[in-house]
């Protein structure tokens, strides 16, 4: 019964733990907290199991984070959030797809650990800043003022999206086709004249130290790269964070991933993850689900 009613609901609360981590490995971490202590409930006294779940979730996000954030100020080279694969039709639901989104994800992390609690809830979810109270302990007036700076902060650095689609996929396929065959024109005429690059090795793996901005200096770097692969490198077309993908494997093994953003037929974005630590698990496919609040239901 109680395994039953959590994986359910796993879909929502891993959603939920993900955007609020930006890491699947910590929200699996999270999950299987929230297990542990949803199975030492007596299920006949939770009215509503969803809820309760999500509370503590919740509580158990925002105590990883707290612990995360310290490790992240050290990181080796630019970090960017676990990249997770998801089915295409993610896309679908705008706000779930971009709330997954790099660039999105990107602008939590600059948000302290209650902040980025709130907006999730908020504005992804749709709970109610009553709801969200119970969920982390604070007055729902806290909570409205918490909701208030934290939307603003974001509005004011989150970028235009645009969802995956078949268009932003022949985008990539151009833009693949050329960089492999050494066509510097037209791999430059695909990327916005602001576009910006990010390479995260951790440390691990050889990347950019920094950002690389601008369309040609990005079409250099990715031309550079594309001199480094071997016969033996083979590239797939996937999605990952709702936006198209491309999987560099290399006798087999996944050695770069490429996440593209796209706006207004022009590549923004784009965010190459080298990390092994963040690859390992990248060939599942995450399910997500934004689910429907029941408000006034966050108490057993």
């Amino acid at each position: 019964m109680a395994e039953d009613v959590f994986t359910e609901h796993r879909p929502l609360l891993f959603t939920i733990a993900y955007e609020m981590l930006g890491s699947a490995a910590d929200a699996e971490d999270v999950l299987q907290e929230s297990y542990l202590r949803w199975s030492a409930v007596d299920p006949a006294t939770v009215d509503h199991p969803r809820a309760y779940l999500v509370r503590v979730v919740t509580r158990q996000a925002l105590n990883h984070l707290r612990t995360v954030r310290a490790r992240r100020e050290d990181y080796v080279g630019p970090w960017l959030p676990e990249p997770i694969r998801t089915a295409p039709d993610v896309s679908d639901d705008t706000i779930l797809a971009e709330s997954v989104s790099m660039a999105m994800l990107l602008v939590l992390e600059t948000l302290n650990p209650t902040e980025r609690a709130v907006f999730v809830l908020h504005e992804v979810f749709g709970y109610t800043h009553g709801e969200i109270a119970a969920c982390i302990g604070k007055t729902e007036v806290t909570v409205r003022q918490i909701a208030h700076r934290a939307r603003r902060h974001v509005h004011a650095r989150r970028r235009r999206f645009e969802p995956d689609s078949e268009a932003a996929r022949g985008i990539v396929e151009q833009f693949l086709l050329a960089a492999t065959t050494g066509q510097v024109k037209p791999l430059i005429g695909l990327l916005a004249p602001d576009v910006v690059q990010i390479s995260d090795g951790g440390g691990k793996a050889v990347a950019a130290r920094r950002p690389v901005i601008g369309r040609d200096d990005v079409a250099r770097f990715v031309l550079g790269v594309i001199r480094t692969a071997t016969t033996t490198t083979r590239i797939e077309h996937a999605t990952y964070n709702g936006m198209p993908a491309a999987r560099f494997l290399t006798d087999g093994a996944l050695d770069w991933l490429v996440v593209f953003e796209i706006e207004g037929g022009q590549i923004t974005g784009l965010y190459g993850m080298r990390n092994p630590d963040k690859l390992h698990r990248s060939e599942t496919v995450h399910p997500l689900d934004r689910g429907e609040p029941s408000h006034g239901n966050h108490d057993r």
